[in-house]
């Protein structure tokens, strides 16, 4: 298991965990073990990710701005304060309609 930033019975404010960076897209890993990843993204405007696939369902929380996600073929807008679910083997792409954080929690079992 690898814990970043991730203290028991301590606060962590997500939004400040990860900055914009223009013309990119910014990662943080804050916690992974055999059951799952936390992953904090921020993607400045125009910036996004390609359609793939992953094994394992996956939830997307906005934190910040608004995002456009694609998945099985069917568009969805999400903005600050939205949950979404990916399921496993669907897939799904992402772009920023504005720069946006979120939060991107992995299920792994």
């Amino acid at each position: 298991m690898t814990e970043a930033n991730l203290k028991p019975a301590e606060t962590v404010r997500l939004k400040e965990q990860v900055q914009y960076a223009e013309g990119s897209v910014v990662s943080k890993t804050l916690y992974d073990s055999k059951a799952g990843t936390l992953t904090l993204f921020a993607f400045s405007e125009g910036q996004g990710l390609s359609e793939h696939t992953a094994p394992f369902d996956a939830l997307v929380q906005i934190l910040d701005g608004q995002a456009l996600l694609t998945i099985g073929g069917k568009e969805v807008q999400a903005v600050e304060g939205d949950l979404v679910l990916m399921p496993a083997n669907v897939p799904h792409a992402l772009r920023a309609e504005k720069p946006f954080k979120m939060l991107l929690t992995m299920i792994r079992s």
